[in-house]
């Protein structure tokens, strides 16, 4: 069957639905779900959290008692899983209900379904067409998508600068370059990252704690989920310090948060750990924590979405081991000076050793500007 302009509006409401669980879905994948019978919809659905209904349940009990999803449509932003994991199969609960024609945007990229979810719904006599608005669903899950193909979480490096490219007083001062507004774009970050991490200079220079503070949040982020009677509430990242040597001395307000903490060292113990703050060591590179064992570890956690926000010296580091999937920068309209901190620490000598990105969304956040940019294959 072709796909029609009505098919792309319904999958479009699918994928608003499947942001609503922006802060909350991790480890799972955001997912939305529409169910209609011609051009009416009679249910739809979000996947909330891991162990609650996912978005298909959810859209099949919310249609009403005088409608039947018998002879439905259903669009959905990701492939209908086929396994059985804390909740059942959603391609055979839609068998079930009756619905003869299933949309979706995407395949899911976990090898446990991969196609599985498709071919079961086909065999079932149901048509299947797909996919549509793809890339859509796929920006709304990059880390999942990331960590079911590679073992290894999205990471998203976040920066702020001065129009000059700065990003601290010669001091380490750096308390607040940008306004208002890009601070709440950098809390709904962290909101929806599963570890957001940082380096033991970050600690001392600017006391940071790097939680997440809901008051700051973008309303239309957070306003979703606020009293959903299947949402536990807003999932807290963990919040990782990278210290090699184990520098800090634990007494800091970045381990007195009520957030789970990981202290990560190249080998050296902590003198002072507090009993709610996880230590580990990891193998080090030239003195310093492996980045990629890093990854490994917030992998084996199942960790999506990673944010770091540090100095220049660990964000040069991430950079040049070509870790970061992502660059998020914060520009103010302000002009720091020369003996003000460079952006990042990276020994480029030459043009021909440049970096060269791809500029994916440019927007105002207030009286800042917001750049997004990936690095070209």
């Amino acid at each position: 069957m072709a796909i029609t302009n009505i098919d792309y509006e319904f999958m479009a409401r699918a994928l608003q639905l499947a942001e609503r669980g922006l802060l909350t879905t991790s480890p799972n994948p955001r997912v939305g779900c529409v169910i209609t019978h011609g051009e009416r919809i009679i249910g739809e659905g979000f996947h909330i959290e891991a162990g609650t209904g996912h978005a298909e349940v959810n859209a099949l009990q919310s249609i009403d008692a005088s409608d039947t999803s018998v002879g439905a449509t259903a669009y959905v932003t990701l492939e209908p899983c086929s396994h059985h994991g804390r909740t059942g199969p959603c391609c055979e609960a839609l068998a079930t209900a009756g619905i003869t024609r299933v949309v979706y945007a995407m395949t899911d990229p976990n090898p446990l379904v991969a196609g599985r979810g498709i071919r079961y719904l086909e065999q079932q006599g149901i048509q299947v067409d797909g996919p549509v608005c793809e890339s859509q669903a796929m920006a709304l899950n990059p880390g999942f998508i990331k960590r079911m193909q590679t073992n290894k979480p999205f990471v998203r490096l976040k920066l702020a600068m001065s129009l000059d490219g700065r990003t601290a007083m010669a001091s380490g001062e750096s308390q607040w370059i940008t306004g208002p507004k890009a601070r709440a774009q950098v809390q709904k970050l962290r909101a929806r990252s599963c570890a957001v991490v940082t380096g033991h200079s970050t600690i001392t220079a600017d006391n940071a704690r790097l939680t997440v503070r809901v008051s700051e949040l973008p309303e239309q982020t957070y306003a979703p989920l606020k009293n959903h009677p299947q949402s536990r509430g807003m999932r807290r990242p963990l919040r990782v310090v990278l210290d090699s040597n184990a520098s800090l001395s634990g007494h800091e307000d970045f381990f007195h948060e009520q957030s789970e903490c990981l202290w990560v060292t190249a080998g050296a113990k902590p003198a002072h750990i507090l009993p709610t703050i996880e230590w580990k060591t990891l193998p080090s590179k030239s003195g310093k924590v492996d980045l990629n064992d890093l990854l490994d570890d917030l992998a084996s956690r199942q960790c999506n979405e990673v944010l770091v926000e540090c100095g220049a010296t660990l964000a040069g580091s991430f950079i040049e081991q070509k870790l970061v999937d992502e660059l998020v920068i914060f520009v103010a309209p302000v002009i720091l000076g020369s003996s003000a901190r460079p952006l990042l620490q990276l020994d480029i000598q030459s043009m021909s050793d440049k970096l060269e990105m791809d500029i994916t969304d440019i927007r105002a956040v207030g009286q800042d500007w917001q750049i997004t940019a990936k690095s070209k294959p």
